[in-house]
């Protein structure tokens, strides 16, 4: 995935739009808490309008007579009122915290599982390390927007009209006028000026996920780099991305300071005119100390966290362009799919079709395979052989339905495989893939993950049936071993041989060996055949090798070339036929012996 994949094409209204239905869901009691949020928020901005008011009789009842009792109770009152709005305001935070994080939570898994769904197609053109960024901005930014929106912006704005309220009951219109003004003039300057800066936050979230991608990539082909003594080479592209990171954050710090002065200007301004208003007024005689005192606190008290929401405007503008982007990841199309209703495959015997399949990874590259019909009885071994780029592997991405095929179908038992469910289809098929990748994890876990709940007998078994229980045992923390990132403390070999376990854990219907003894030596190699073969002897298996010795015990043998079947038979069919499978084994022949010769060994006959 490029950057260019993340083009903006939503406004505000549509990225809250594709939000909300995290927000207001049926799970749990989340419409309850969400009702409690907003009237614990009416009622902390209720409290706070009448703290100047409390303050404000306080002055008046101490500017003239007055006894100590009234004083306490008036104080009493300004003290229990301040109380009852820090309460209101940490409860509504307790409440709403479980609707915040569960929205986090579904909207993220949401994700995950929709990244899982996308095609091959999609996760060969990505970029992980964008990718994982653009997730982890998403999601911190789900939470910020919640909490500053809900408990700063809805309810500094309630708070401006109930003081709009009470300013022009109490005192004159124009003080409200006046006041309304102000805010107005900030609001639009804000909008106008946070609008104008956001290309450069677009910018900067651009150079941080190249800059990331770069990193992750790097760093995941560390070995090359030293290989290639490319260590400066890779420093001085990542110094690039930093630069251009660099230039875009100076530009967005300086552009924030446009709109701080300009916004502070504005607040200086419209308090200088209020409060030469209540002077003027205290002068004439219509307005006592309390009232100016009370002017002055509700302006002190509106301008704070106006000054404030003009920050969270900002951040929540930043925040909704960092879900556009999580939610153009969702937008991307699934493209195979289970239609509606698909029901699970049903296998009696494994038996596997290709009927006339034709099939292209896109249109410029033409069709991989080519009309490709071949049948594997139940119980039965095929062989798919040829040089590299005949379409192979693909005939294994068709079989375990990473795509669907453009033209013919492809049938279990008699089933064509796009009629049913993804998950049924590939929970019949174990896979040992020709690069086995493993989780940053135990050895018992990845061996286990081919069977969920797997006892530890049946992993045990599992790692001997793959020949590799012995060297498991010789490590210090034998099967508690932690493999690393892809499986690199492992060899190749013993990647492979886990890879093995894993599939034969699973006891499925059909096997696909996918070049899946390449990385062993010789010796292993024969040692791990025997042990498939006699694994394998009551499952299909279609075997996709490059090396024509693993398969020679095939009950057919397809050759393919270019995408098209050039070949089939058994063994010794194909080697009497002197066509293109019988010079592939004479080259391999000849290529063995000359190691073997080099080895001091034999060659094979």
């Amino acid at each position: 995935m490029t950057t260019a994949a993340f083009k903006r094409d939503r406004n505000t209204r549509e990225v809250i739009a594709d939000f909300l239905p995290f927000l207001w869901n049926r799970e749990g009691d989340t419409k309850t808490r969400i009702v409690g949020t907003v009237g614990l928020t009416l009622m902390e901005k209720t409290a706070a309008v009448g703290i100047p008011l409390m303050w404000g009789a306080a002055v008046d009842t101490v500017s003239g007579e007055f006894t100590l009792w009234i004083l306490a109770a008036v104080l009493l009152g300004y003290s229990l009122v301040r109380l009852c709005e820090q309460i209101f305001d940490e409860l509504k935070y307790c409440v709403f915290a479980r609707v915040a994080q569960r929205a986090v939570r579904t909207l993220a898994v949401r994700v995950f599982d929709h990244l899982h769904a996308l095609s091959q197609r999609f996760h060969l053109n990505r970029q992980t390390g964008g990718l994982s960024r653009v997730i982890e901005r998403g999601t911190k930014s789900i939470e910020f927007m919640l909490n500053f929106m809900l408990f700063s912006t809805v309810p500094t704005l309630l708070e401006i009209v109930i003081v709009l309220g009470v300013l022009w009951v109490k005192f004159d219109f124009l003080y409200s006028l006046a006041l309304l003004a102000t805010m107005a003039l900030y609001i639009a300057y804000t909008l106008i000026i946070t609008e104008w800066r956001l290309h450069f936050r677009v910018k900067m979230n651009e150079c941080d996920r190249d800059a990331n991608t770069l990193v992750i990539d790097s760093l995941l082909n560390h070995e090359t780099v030293k290989h290639f003594n490319a260590r400066g080479f890779e420093r001085n592209r990542y110094d690039k991305l930093m630069f251009n990171y660099e230039n875009a954050a100076v530009k967005n710090r300086t552009s924030l300071s446009v709109l701080n002065i300009g916004q502070g200007f504005i607040i200086a301004a419209g308090l200088a005119v209020v409060m030469m208003m209540a002077g003027a007024d205290i002068r004439s005689g219509e307005m006592s100390v309390g009232d100016f005192v009370v002017v002055n606190t509700f302006l002190l008290q509106l301008y704070m966290p106006l000054d404030y929401l003009g920050t969270i405007y900002r951040e929540i503008r930043q925040a909704l362009t960092d879900m556009e982007e999580m939610f153009i990841l969702l937008d991307e199309p699934v493209e195979v799919f289970d239609k509606p209703g698909a029901p699970g495959l049903q296998v009696a015997g494994g038996e596997v079709e290709f009927r006339g399949v034709s099939f292209a990874y896109d249109n410029k590259r033409g069709d991989v395979l080519r009309d490709v019909s071949f049948k594997v009885n139940s119980g039965g071994k095929t062989a798919i052989v040829g040089h590299s780029g005949g379409g192979k592997s693909t005939v294994g991405r068709l079989l375990s339905r990473f795509y669907d095929p453009r033209l013919g179908a492809v049938l279990i038992d008699g089933q064509d495989i796009r009629q049913c469910s993804q998950e049924s289809v590939r929970a019949s098929i174990g896979v040992v893939p020709q690069d086995a990748v493993l989780f940053n994890d135990t050895i018992y876990h990845n061996i286990a993950y081919g069977r969920e709940n797997a006892a530890e007998e049946q992993v045990r078994r599992a790692a001997k049936l793959a020949a590799i229980d012995g060297f498991i045992e010789s490590l210090p923390d034998k099967y508690e071993t932690i493999v690393g990132e892809r499986g690199l403390k492992l060899s190749g070999g013993e990647k492979q041989r886990i890879a093995i376990a894993r599939a034969i854990i699973k006891e499925p219907d059909i096997f696909l060996f996918d070049e899946a003894t390449s990385a062993l030596d010789s010796q292993t190699e024969k040692s791990i055949q025997k042990d498939l073969h006699a694994l394998a002897e009551t499952r299909t298996t279609v075997m996709i090798a490059h090396r024509l010795s693993t398969v020679a015990d095939a009950d057919e043998i397809i050759v393919l070339s270019k995408g098209e079947i050039a070949e089939r038979g058994r063994h010794s069919e194909l080697l009497a036929r002197g066509g293109k499978y019988a010079s592939m084994w004479k080259l391999q022949q000849k290529t063995r012996a000359s190691e073997s010769q080099d080895d001091g060994g034999e060659a094979e006959e």
